[in-house]
């Protein structure tokens, strides 16, 4: 049987880091639905401690999610305490439609604040690696 999954990131500020991902991929950032927040404090489930206020909305503190359009792909952005200290063991490569296209994608992902990182190639295929404004890294190609 295959299983369906959702990429989860760590992150210091997960409404924030899920914008970015979202306007970087074309995908949504998910609503929050702040009537079922409400009703989760009230029926003591949850505390007003665990939400905060992004974008004028009443959200869940911890996380944020993107999703695909059209798919049911997403991924998640939890809040964790600590920063990021090392290399990423699992990172996305984005394909942004070519070589082509690369140079431009990376002036623009680097003046929403995205970080050059290097150039890769293998053979004939070649990629720009960078850092999303948490510093993890991320391949276009």
């Amino acid at each position: 049987m295959a299983y369906d999954f959702q990429v989860t990131v760590d992150s210091a500020e997960p409404h924030t880091q899920a914008d970015w991902w979202a306007e970087t991929l074309g995908w949504t950032a998910e609503p929050s639905d702040e009537a079922f927040i409400r009703e989760m404090i009230a029926k003591g489930y949850a505390m007003e401690s665990d939400t905060t206020v992004h974008r004028g909305a009443l959200v869940w503190r911890e996380g944020a999610a993107i999703s695909h359009p059209e798919t049911s792909r997403r991924v998640l952005f939890q809040l964790v305490p600590e920063g990021k200290t090392v290399k990423n063991r699992l990172h996305l490569d984005v394909r942004v439609g070519g070589p082509e296209n690369m140079e431009d994608e990376s002036a623009k992902l680097q003046a929403r604040g995205a970080t050059f990182l290097h150039r890769g190639s293998q053979g004939p295929n070649r990629w720009i690696t960078l850092a999303d404004p948490e510093g993890n890294e991320f391949c276009i190609g």
